[in-house]
């Protein structure tokens, strides 16, 4: 299958669940669209600028700076009067003279969906647009009249998208709203739009570290709140589960680190195995199960032959309850699964563990590794993977030797994506070759030896 395919699929639906059709024409005009939108809406401030993109669309000593990313658009806002009313979806920027604002004219606007996966619209379809609104001096339209006035900063996100997903959670929504919010060392108020109480509770620990106040769901707000520093949308990495460093003050081993302090994980490093233990240290295996997809028929076999390797092993499949599973993960040398969103949780292992990605077949190679195998350096994680073979699956048992389903994963991917999801995600599950299986086991000791 080709990348595009696969890309699509996998990262915008296979950790999604949604089962909607990809809305591929759709994206590519809705990509166009706001590329225009943002040219003509902010002609006036960018006239002299060379055409390379849309990467600072306002000059800085305007007070708001608006950046076109390849994942996510983002606006910083400073003014002294910053209003944002629910009811019309609009954030108001007040300025009281021409002088903030020297070139801007009446009615420019700019709407923006704050959720990190632009281009997916898809998921953007779920994102409430908010429209900015900068307006100058007596002649402005008339905008709401402030009545609850903050003295620190607020950044407004979407929890809309494919949140619900641990791997769409973490990439979308939770690193991007840490590489936004930290700087702020707590002193910032998140407003949440399109509200998930539920979300928020089932990361509570994370927004706690991040926010000294009450998330407020502002699209339940009648009152008119009013702020002189606000981020719209969420600063996201290219790389799916990462942060770029050269656009961030702040790295992947931050957040880390960042976890490690928000769910009180005491073990920061792996084992360390000496090369004359003769089998008394036992690196910790955790075999992350999945009772629905991709589960794994030979749990048991797996863990008596981990176990006669030198393993202390623990199967355990992650649920909502994000603080025990994060514990049992820290705990852990080595993490193995079958793709998909329980290998999110390898963000909660030590520094130097190994994770094992099972990779079932259907061409997903090259999505399995740029979702988890390329991310774990970031995280200083030793990645192995292994892929199977068509006798490992149990899509032997519904189809014959020669079928397409195993000979051109490609025509199957052709026929849309719910037919591959159906296919090679719904239907496969996974019965290891225990031999062929060891020596991956051994590599993964091979590793955590000094």
């Amino acid at each position: 299958m080709d990348e595009k395919i696969t890309y699509d699929t996998l990262f915008s639906r296979s950790f999604s669940r949604s089962d909607q059709k990809k809305l591929r024409y759709a994206a590519l005009l809705g990509c166009l669209f706001i590329a225009l939108s943002f040219c003509f809406v902010f002609k006036p401030y960018f006239a002299a600028a060379p055409s390379v993109g849309l990467s600072t669309i306002v000059p800085k000593r305007m007070n708001l700076v608006c950046k076109s990313e390849k994942r996510s658009d983002v606006c910083e806002i400073h003014e002294e009067d910053i209003r944002i009313d629910a009811k019309s979806s609009t954030v108001f920027i007040s300025a009281s003279s021409q002088d903030s604002m020297p070139q801007l004219e009446e009615n420019i606007s700019l709407l923006i969906r704050p959720y990190c996966r632009k281009g997916d619209e898809t998921a953007l379809s779920r994102v409430r647009k908010w429209l900015v609104k900068p307006v100058v001096g007596s002649n402005a339209n008339p905008i709401p009249r402030c009545n609850q006035r903050h003295n620190v900063p607020a950044i407004l996100f979407s929890l809309a998208g494919y949140s619900g997903n641990n791997f769409h959670d973490f990439t979308d929504i939770i690193i991007p709203l840490y590489s936004t919010a930290r700087v702020f060392n707590g002193e910032v108020k998140l407003l949440v739009t399109n509200s998930n109480p539920w979300w928020i509770n089932r990361f509570r620990n994370l927004v706690r570290k991040l926010s000294n106040y009450e998330v407020i769901y502002i699209d339940d707000e009648v009152n008119i709140h009013c702020f002189t520093s606000v981020v719209i949308g969420l600063k996201r990495a290219l790389k799916e589960l990462s942060i770029d460093p050269s656009k961030s003050p702040y790295s992947m081993t931050d957040f880390r680190q960042f976890l490690r302090t928000a769910y009180s994980l005491n073990k920061v490093t792996a084992i360390e195995i000496e090369d004359d233990d003769d089998g008394k240290m036992r690196p910790r295996l955790l075999i992350i199960a999945r009772n629905r997809t991709r589960t794994f028929r030979n749990t048991d076999e797996i863990a008596r032959m981990a176990s006669d390797l030198g393993y202390q092993v623990v199967v355990a499949e992650a649920d909502r309850n994000v603080q025990r599973f994060a514990e049992i993960v820290n705990s852990c040398d080595v993490m193995m699964g079958v793709h998909g969103a329980g290998l999110t949780n390898m963000v909660f292992l030590p520094d130097n563990a190994v994770l094992i990605q099972i990779i079932p077949i259907g061409g997903v190679e090259w999505a399995a590794r740029t979702a988890f195998g390329e991310p774990s350096k970031d995280m200083n994680i030793r990645y192995l993977d292994y892929k199977i073979k068509r006798e490992e699956s149990s899509l032997i048992e519904q189809y014959p030797v020669d079928h397409e389903v195993f000979n051109n994963p490609s025509s199957i991917g052709k026929q849309g994506w719910l037919a591959f999801r159906a296919v090679y995600l719904d239907k496969q599950d996974v019965n290891l070759d225990i031999n062929r299986f060891k020596t991956t086991l051994l590599r993964a000791i091979e590793l955590l030896h000094k």
